[in-house]
């Protein structure tokens, strides 16, 4: 599957899943992108580390509900400006393959549906030859940041990271 990068999200200082001065996250990146099919979907890149490991040489189950939860909420931000965050809700896993370790890996999401309060969406978590690790199902609660954080959105905790953002992905 062939993904054309339309725009970059802002990632967090500290944050587990994309935080990039977290030594210990997973230092993911979120890309809103527009498969070859004309869906809009969002593409979150990273790698699992040896210390996000379970059994030897697999990411563990958490890491892996964690990454897609995140993809999930954060695909209710594509195409808009403002931002948009929400809380989960429920989350449901099928795990259906072993997540590899220090590999680049993928989580393709989007919103399914939507209301003025709360948003559901899908996701799935695969490798670079396009094997199918893992699917998800989320509710989430739509929310403010300022409903959320005490500390606020800052341009010191919530940036766009420069460097160069790739222009496409090709999976499978």
């Amino acid at each position: 599957m062939k993904y054309r990068v339309i725009k970059k999200q802002n990632l967090s200082k500290d944050c587990f899943v994309c935080g990039a001065k977290n030594p210990f996250g997973l230092k993911a990146k979120f890309y809103e992108c527009e498969r070859e099919d004309g869906e809009h979907v969002l593409l979150t890149v990273f790698t699992a580390d040896h210390f996000h490991q379970s059994y030897p040489g697999r990411t563990h189950g958490g890491i892996t509900s964690t990454i897609l939860d995140e993809a999930i909420g954060r695909s209710a931000c594509i195409g808009l400006d403002k931002q948009l965050w929400g809380v989960t809700i429920d989350l449901n896993i099928k795990f259906r393959k072993p997540v590899p370790l220090e590999q680049i890996l993928y989580c393709e999401t989007k919103i399914t549906k939507q209301s003025h309060r709360s948003f559901e969406g899908e996701g799935k978590l695969l490798t670079q030859d396009g094997t199918l690790c893992a699917t998800a199902i989320g509710k989430y609660l739509i929310l403010q940041p300022d409903q959320i954080t005490a500390e606020g959105v800052t341009p010191e905790n919530w940036y766009y990271e420069d460097g160069e953002m790739p222009t496409e992905f090709i999976l499978g």
